[in-house]
C-alpha cells in the first residue's frame, strides 16, 4: 500500500514557474513507476509525465515537453514536478499517481493511461494567471 500527498501548488502569472512534490509512503516507493496528471474544470484527467522507478527513464505530454521536468529522490520518498514557464492552460487540479514497476528499459504499459496506476494522490491546485 502506498499513499501519496502532492504539494506546491499555488498561483502564479504566465511565464512563472512552480514545483510539486508528491511524498509517499511505504517501503517499497523505489519499486514504483510514477506518474502526473492533471485536470481541468469540465475536461477529464490527462497524463502529463511519467517516470521510472530508477528515474532512468521519462516520458511527457507533447503539451509539457520542453516546459516540464520530472524527477524522483527514492531516499526521499518523492518525486517532483518543475513547471517553468508556466501557461494559463496549465491552470488544473495536479494529481500524482504511482504503480508497482520494477522493469528495466521502456514502459511496457500505457502510462499515459489513468487506468494503469493504483495509487492516487488528492491533488494540488495550480492556478496561471495571464
Amino acid at each position: 500500500q502506498v499513499q501519496l500527498v502532492e504539494s506546491g501548488g499555488g498561483l502564479v502569472q504566465a511565464g512563472g514557474s512552480l514545483r510539486l512534490s508528491c511524498a509517499a509512503s511505504g517501503r517499497t516507493f523505489s519499486s514504483y513507476a510514477m506518474g502526473w496528471f492533471r485536470q481541468a474544470p469540465g475536461k477529464e484527467r490527462e497524463f502529463v509525465a511519467a517516470i521510472s522507478w530508477s528515474g532512468g527513464s521519462t516520458y511527457y505530454a507533447d503539451s509539457v515537453k520542453g516546459r516540464f521536468t520530472i524527477s524522483r529522490d527514492n531516499a526521499k520518498n518523492t518525486v517532483y514536478l518543475q513547471m517553468n514557464s508556466l501557461k494559463p492552460e496549465d491552470t488544473a487540479v495536479y494529481y500524482c499517481a504511482g504503480r508497482y514497476y520494477r522493469s528495466s528499459g521502456s514502459f511496457t504499459f500505457d502510462h499515459r493511461a489513468t487506468y494503469a496506476y493504483d495509487y492516487w494522490g488528492q491533488g494540488t491546485q495550480v492556478t496561471v494567471s495571464s
